[in-house]
């Protein structure tokens, strides 16, 4: 009579973290929140995240505290940053400013969307705007565009003794004109090509020409 193995037990999958189920949480619902707003069930995002609706309120306190923790995901700059850092910088600096700039369209469009669909359903909380400081801008903005100037200040590296000013200044000064020009609603909006050639060329297109 021969022994049988005993069958090998299911391990069941290691538990999260609280912050990686909350992340976890935020991503499947994400896409709900731009496609619904705030009315997006709870039970749906549930479904989208493979859990019970239970997990998300022992994640999140309430619905409102997961509707907030989306806004500071669509806000938070930490993968455009890293897309920005994997341009490769052995391109010309048009190719490198192209790409940086649809990385950027791309954030200020995520953070819209978000935005807008809470707005639209009055869930938007707008925070009390910080003090601004001596340049006129608010320490709180400046905070979340640092890191991805920094970014685009090493793309124009490369190149640095051909241009005009420091990379620093060219950085903020393209990172100025891309949000102005991707704010939502503009008119016959510029293309990305049409706004690398501005900035890198000018608005004419012979030197002197203007009178």
């Amino acid at each position: 009579m021969t022994e049988t193995s005993p069958t090998p037990s299911r391990r069941r999958a290691a538990p999260m973290e609280p912050d990686q189920r909350r992340a976890m949480i935020v991503a499947a619902a994400l896409p709900l929140v731009v496609e619904y707003g705030s009315s997006v069930s709870t039970a749906k995002i549930a479904r989208a995240a493979g859990i019970g609706e239970g997990t998300i309120f022992r994640a999140f306190v309430d619905k409102d505290a997961l509707l907030a923790a989306c806004m500071a995901e669509a806000v938070r700059p930490d993968d455009t940053v890293a897309h920005l850092e994997s341009i490769a910088l052995d391109q010309p600096l048009t190719a490198r400013l192209t790409e940086a700039a649809e990385v950027m369209h791309g954030y200020m469009t995520r953070m819209g969307a978000v935005a807008g669909a809470l707005a639209a359903t009055g869930r938007l909380e707008r925070p009390a705007p910080s003090p601004s400081g001596k340049d006129g801008r608010s320490p709180d903005r400046e905070a979340g565009l640092a890191a991805p100037r920094a970014a685009l200040a090493a793309l124009f590296e490369p190149d640095r003794d051909a241009l005009r000013l420091a990379p620093e200044r060219l950085a903020d000064a393209f990172q100025l004109m891309l949000m102005s020009a991707g704010r939502p609603g503009a008119p016959d909006p510029l293309t990305t090509e049409e706004l690398v050639g501005l900035f890198l060329n000018g608005a004419l297109t012979t030197p002197g020409e203007a009178r």
